[in-house]
């Protein structure tokens, strides 16, 4: 599917044979296939522990814990995603194929960084800090939905090529 933005991304594909290539032979590949499904584990249980907490009240310092937990994986992720990337398209960030990808990945980024911010700096109340974790949240679902679309584009071309 071409994009808007890129739209020769369309016509040759998600990577080129030697940008696949690199992807297949890069450290960093296995490194985010093992960091994306424990990040969205922490998100799991930290969304549990959340949601917890707004509707009992109980569990606020578990809750926090797990967000700061979430929020080390995410923060982990990008910076070895900006890797790959930088291995596999030349380029730390906003490469064509993954263009879309970065820009809502830092929305994620902010919102999370948000609560850490509001966290330490104790500007906003309990309730707030969680509905702010939540909304990060929403935005990293999103953004996990982008990156396993990229996945499927991926596999769809490998089985193409191959």
């Amino acid at each position: 599917m071409p994009s808007e933005t890129h739209p020769e991304i369309g016509k040759r594909g998600l990577y080129t044979s030697a940008q696949r290539a690199r992807r297949d032979e890069s450290v960093w590949t296995l490194i985010q296939g093992i960091l994306a499904p424990l990040q969205f584990a922490a998100f799991l249980i930290s969304a549990a522990l959340v949601l917890r907490f707004m509707m009992t009240g109980l569990g606020y310092d578990a809750a926090t814990l797990s967000i700061l937990v979430k929020t080390g994986f995410l923060f982990l992720i990008m910076v070895t995603g900006a890797i790959w990337e930088k291995v596999v398209f030349g380029q730390y960030l906003f490469a064509p194929a993954f263009f879309w990808e970065d820009v809502f990945s830092f929305v994620v980024i902010a919102l999370h960084a948000a609560y850490v911010w509001a966290l330490f700096t104790d500007s906003l109340a309990a309730n707030a800090l969680m509905v702010l974790a939540l909304a990060a949240y929403a935005a990293y679902l999103i953004n996990a939905g982008q990156f396993l679309l990229k996945l499927r584009a991926a596999r769809l071309q490998t089985e193409a090529v191959a």
